[in-house]
């Protein structure tokens, strides 16, 4: 069919109205997306800016620190490197290095604020440094140094434009890489460089949670007991759940910090996953996975079968600290308890079902690591010492003594406080028994779901 001259017009003048408006919506997008890549930029430049800024500020608050010789002085610089190194590690994390692991950067970052968080605690008590505390300050301080003069060369080669923000982006792709070659010798100080020839950070051993110790700290339980085989581990399981061994069916190992064996069993219309230690063949965890959607008995009920449980397989001195409800189970904590004394690190979980009373979970790592027969004195500081560092706007409602973990997984004596505000909250108040120092304030929170200690 032939168009007509008016209609050919009409339709060449359509044509042309849609690419135009195509044109339009192409470069529209083009900028758009220039837009964003700038904005991307302007955020990195920020982002690195600010990192190289508090590292510098680390780096200064650690050569303050090496001369500090008072308490306040050392709490002051040593705040000061905390804070600072917290605000570094949020500036790095917008970075797109992030995703390439800068493992050494990153790490360092992370020892040099919790280290310098324990010196801080340690001078707020009115102490100062021990020797290798300050051996491992120097060794550290000239790490941050290096690391420092090396982000400040850097920033310099983006200021003057030899990098811009685009090939330090690029270059990250390198970053795994071990040729030399393939990294541009204008990036001589790039982040590539200063992970590969990070200095070497000194091995740190002190009470926090970083602390190096705690990856080779032996499990105290397990300490003389001698490796068991898998039939000997079935064994176990089978003992402490009252099933035959014959139900059980190996479902591979685990090599963490204690090494187990692991079973599967199909019970009680759930799937049952049993982990025993290849050290002594001590039951680690227990797990029925089994729905439970009925609240048949309280929890005081529940507490009691978890209790007897308990006793049933040896734990014969524990006392229930604080439970939580998950859905229709609930979760008990329980603590050794040694002359009177609860030993909250010597943990053991135990998850009863609500509909039966039937045991369900349990979990013995904390009980593990820590648990021994210790040699407790009596508290240097008495009760009515101690109790004079609780606020006089709390009322004490009970008393006990305890030993209480650290972050690095050490224990300290104290008098603990359950208290309660004029508000109806209630708190935990510990006091060094030895010092009279005030140790740690705990929060309670209560509902319907139980109590979580923060």
């Amino acid at each position: 069919m032939k168009l007509s001259r008016r209609n050919t017009v009409l339709l060449f003048s359509f044509i042309g109205a849609a690419f135009l408006v195509l044109s339009g919506f192409l470069i529209q997008s083009k900028t758009e997306t220039a837009k964003h890549k700038y904005q991307n930029e302007l955020k990195y430049q920020h982002a690195f800016s600010e990192l190289v800024s508090d590292i510098n500020e680390i780096d200064m608050s650690l050569q303050k620190s090496l001369y500090a010789t008072s308490p306040s002085m050392i709490l002051s610089t040593c705040t000061d490197v905390f804070g600072k190194a917290q605000m570094a590690k949020m500036a790095m994390g917008e970075l797109p290095f992030a995703k390439y692991r800068l493992e050494e950067t990153s790490g360092f970052l992370t020892k040099v604020g919790d280290y310098a968080y324990c010196l801080s605690k340690s001078a707020s008590n009115g102490k100062g440094y021990t020797p290798e505390e300050y051996k491992n300050l120097v060794t550290i301080s000239q790490v941050a140094s290096i690391l420092s003069q090396n982000l400040l060369s850097l920033q310099a080669d983006i200021n003057d434009g030899t990098i811009t923000m685009k090939e330090l982006s690029g270059s990250a792709d390198k970053l795994g890489s071990t040729d030399d070659s393939i990294i541009p010798e204008s990036l001589g100080q790039s982040f590539a460089l200063i992970e590969s020839e990070f200095p070497e950070v000194p091995t740190l051993i002190y009470d926090g949670p970083f602390s190096q110790h705690i990856n080779v700290k032996e499990p105290k339980v397990l300490a003389d007991l001698e490796e068991i085989d898998a039939d000997a581990a079935v064994q176990a399981a089978a003992e402490f759940t009252g099933l035959r061994p014959n139900v059980f069916k190996q479902d591979g190992d685990s090599d963490g910090s204690i090494p187990q064996f692991c079973f599967n069993a199909d019970v009680d219309g759930g799937s049952l996953r049993v982990c025993v230690t290849k050290k002594g063949g001590k039951l680690f965890s227990m797990l029925n996975s089994r729905n439970v959607t009925a609240a048949n008995i309280s929890a005081e009920e529940a507490i009691k079968a978890a209790k007897i449980f308990l006793e049933q397989r040896g734990f014969l001195s524990v006392k229930e600290s604080y439970w939580t409800l998950n859905g229709k189970t609930i979760v008990i904590n329980f603590a050794y308890v040694q002359d009177g004394v609860i030993c909250y690190p010597d943990l053991v979980k135990v998850a009863v079902a609500l509909d039966n009373g039937r045991i369900v979970g349990f979990e013995s790592r904390g009980y593990l690591m820590n648990h021994t027969k210790r040699s407790i004195p009596a508290p240097a500081v008495s009760k009515e010492e101690a109790q004079k560092k609780v606020a006089d706007s709390l009322t004490v409602l009970s008393h006990d003594m305890t030993l209480i973990p650290t972050p690095g997984m050490n224990e300290v004596y104290c008098h603990e406080f359950k208290c309660e505000a004029a508000d109806g909250r209630h708190y935990i108040i510990y006091v060094n028994a030895d010092t009279g120092a005030e140790e740690n304030i705990l929060v309670l929170i209560e509902d319907e779901n139980g109590t979580l200690a923060m």
